[in-house]
């Protein structure tokens, strides 16, 4: 049954590209509202594990990611209706550019995050990026008026300004285009989050995080007109449907949590929880095992290759899964599928012994990215699926394979339709794979 659901009022913090200063944006607007008593969801445009945990941080709300290449519109849909419920003011953040997507179509769009603000009708703040230049950010703000019908843009801030001429000149041009200027940034190397290969370093391995998003918010509140922006917001409205449900790899789901296996859909988990399943948390890095009593293990993705050492001496994790794939599924989601491989390379050079359950071997002596959409059939029954179902996600790793015997899991494309080599792999009751799950 289709029904019409009415959204809190909202807006989309975008940028022509990536690195323009969305998230440092984002998540100071988002501690600077909490500090004023306002109840603000966060959301995550496109397929994103590190940002939402962020969010999570900065708002006191859990954030949720929604893809329109990868996930259903009736899963989108009801992530943005039910999650909204209660809170005063939305701020979804974009990926990559705004308009940035893939040449395909998917489930209801191309993944850009203009599908999700055309969708919503949320009004979109750009983040310009002005160090080298000044008036000519008018044109380019100006290209994105027009560019898409039903996509808003309410608004302009702008970052990494230099002199209040610099501010001067780029904010008279902008308004000439029509555009309101919400605040400038100033350029400021000691207000970033620490960085690594797939991002920012997580949440939870962040010591200081509560007094970096403070700092946000101090330099959010002195540099950007906060009720001007949040007078920019509008009401949205979405066109949803019963969402489709997520079957569950088993009813009781032992599932690795910590820094080195955080990869995993808020989504998903809920969807396991709404069909029945139990999740039962553990720890490898603390050398916890699953619990005997579940019915499969999943290693989701994370940072394995930080932590090789460590994972490669714990042997009560290690025996405690080997013991249980003797006669119960488990299945690795990237980062995992490496921890049930047979070894691991870390940066350095040197080999880490994993699970051994998988012949995989991969390296991060000699790194190469692996990124895109990704839709996956399945060749055989498994705790994913049945044979020749499809399911949808994305791919994004450094890994390097050196090895890889087993029998492949999944025939894989990209999002051209391009069939893949890198299908995964199944031997027993092991199986993994690169591909991360979000709907299917």
């Amino acid at each position: 049954m289709i029904a019409t659901h009415s959204l809190p009022p909202g807006l989309m913090i975008a940028a022509p590209r990536s690195g323009a200063g969305k998230t440092t944006v984002t998540l100071g607007l988002l501690r600077a509202l909490v500090r004023r008593n306002v109840q603000v969801q966060a959301f995550k445009a496109g397929p994103d594990y590190i940002d939402p945990a962020f969010h999570h941080a900065a708002s006191h709300r859990p954030s949720f990611n929604v893809d329109s290449w990868a996930m259903r519109w009736p899963i989108a849909s009801d992530i943005l209706a039910h999650n909204s419920r209660n809170a005063d003011l939305v701020i979804v953040e974009s990926l990559m550019g705004l308009f940035d997507g893939v040449a395909t179509d998917g489930t209801w769009g191309t993944g850009a995050s203009a599908d999700l603000a055309a969708a919503t009708g949320w009004p979109v703040i750009l983040v310009l990026d002005v160090s080298g230049q000044s008036q000519t950010a008018a044109a380019t703000a100006r290209g994105f008026i027009n560019y898409r019908p039903g996509v808003e843009i309410a608004g302009v801030i702008l970052n990494r300004v230099g002199s209040s001429r610099h501010i001067r000149l780029a904010t008279s041009a902008l308004e000439q285009a029509g555009l309101a200027v919400l605040g400038s940034l100033p350029r400021q190397n000691d207000i970033g989050l620490p960085e690594r290969h797939l991002g920012l370093v997580q949440a939870e391995e962040t010591s200081d995080l509560d007094e970096r998003l403070n700092r946000l918010a101090d330099v959010i509140e002195a540099h950007i007109d906060i009720d001007a922006l949040i007078a920019k917001a509008k009401s949205g409205k979405i066109a949803s449907a019963e969402p489709p449900n997520i079957t569950p790899p088993g009813q009781r789901i032992a599932l690795a949590r910590d820094a080195a296996f955080s990869f995993v859909y808020p989504h998903v988990l809920a969807g396991w929880r709404s069909a029945g399943a139990e999740i039962m948390s553990f720890s490898p890095l603390a050398d916890e095992a699953p619990d005997p009593s579940a019915d499969v293990v999943w290693l989701p993705g994370g940072y394995p290759e930080l932590f090789a050492a460590q994972l490669a001496t714990a042997e009560n994790f290690k025996s405690g899964v080997r013991t249980f794939a003797q006669s119960r599924p488990v299945h690795g989601e990237c980062g995992g599928y490496m921890v049930l491989g047979s070894g691991l390379v870390d940066a350095a050079g040197e080999r880490h012994e994993m699970l051994g359950l998988l012949g995989l071997e991969t390296s991060f002596a000699s790194r190469k990215m692996q990124l895109g959409y990704r839709k996956a059939e399945l060749i055989s029954d498994c705790i994913v699926g049945r044979t020749g179902a499809t399911v949808t996600g994305h791919e994004f790793h450094y890994a390097t394979i050196l090895a890889q015997p087993d029998e492949p899991l999944f025939r894989l494309q990209n999002a051209d339709g391009d069939i893949l080599p890198s299908g995964g792999s199944r031997r027993a009751h092991a199986t993994g794979s690169f591909f991360h799950f979000i709907d299917g």
